[in-house]
């Protein structure tokens, strides 16, 4: 609805509710990371939507297979903040790893990988 500052108030009570009753390491909290830094990214807030980017990747490292499509989410995610940020370099090799997983988790004609190849 275009209200990122309302979204990003929704996000951290769900972020406060699943802190209290997940463990430290379950996804549905680097999801809250992830849409609490998709909301930071809408308001043009890069130095805060990264943190929460990483909080996110870091805990789907630690519960998810290496392969995962979330964790390309995750790279992907981290390096449209660097390209906003212009640190072109980290957005290049964020925009790499979240390929490189991609191509050994989804068909080769999948979207998601269209959108890698062209953030690359």
């Amino acid at each position: 609805m275009g209200d990122p500052s309302k979204a990003l108030s929704f996000y951290e009570k769900a972020l406060t509710i699943h802190r209290q009753l997940l463990s430290p390491d379950h996804p549905d909290l680097a999801t809250s990371y992830s849409n609490i830094g998709n909301a930071y990214c809408l308001t043009g807030d890069y130095s805060k939507a990264l943190p929460s980017y990483e909080k996110s990747l870091a805990i789907r490292q630690q519960s998810l297979p290496s392969n995962h499509p979330n964790l390309a989410a995750s790279y992907g995610n981290i390096g449209n903040v660097y390209f906003h940020m212009g640190d072109y370099s980290k957005a290049l090799l964020s925009h790499e790893k979240s390929l490189a997983i991609q191509q050994q988790s989804l068909p080769p004609n999948h979207l998601d990988l269209a959108a890698s190849y062209n953030n690359i």
